[in-house]
């Protein structure tokens, strides 16, 4: 296994570190925008289907 020494591990990582290229500020806010659109519609089916089920319970259990 071939060892590197620390200042050739600090300079490859700066070289990585440097190819990095960062989203700009409109993407971050229309991302951040969609994830809470997602999220909101998520729990609104959710809360449907919660209240589809616990409606369907409610009826059947006081048929009996």
């Amino acid at each position: 296994m071939a060892t590197t020494n620390p200042v050739q591990f600090i300079q490859q990582t700066r070289s990585e570190i440097a190819k990095i290229t960062w989203p700009g500020r409109r993407e971050v806010v229309l991302t951040t925008v969609m994830v809470f659109l997602l999220a909101t519609l998520a729990a609104i089916f959710f809360f449907l289907v919660d209240l589809l089920i616990r409606t369907g319970l409610t009826e059947v259990l006081s048929a009996f």
